[in-house]
């Protein structure tokens, strides 16, 4: 999903923001708005992953102990 919406980003950033013709107008959102929707998505995706992002581990030094 989030390759589509990397994609679909790209692809409104590409086009224009208004377009009109003979059959109407059309107005896509924000960019602003769009990528503010991926971090939104993005930071949900994370906090569904398991863990806490934080690894401990007890290092041993080598050598005489």
């Amino acid at each position: 999903m989030a390759e589509k919406l990397d994609n679909s980003i790209r692809d409104n950033a590409a086009g224009p923001k208004r377009a009109t013709g003979d059959s109407g107008s059309v107005e896509q959102h924000a960019l602003k708005d769009q990528v503010d929707a991926d971090r939104y998505l993005e930071s949900k995706k994370a906090t569904r992953k398991k863990g806490l992002g934080i690894k401990l581990v007890k290092l041993k030094p080598s050598g005489t102990a």
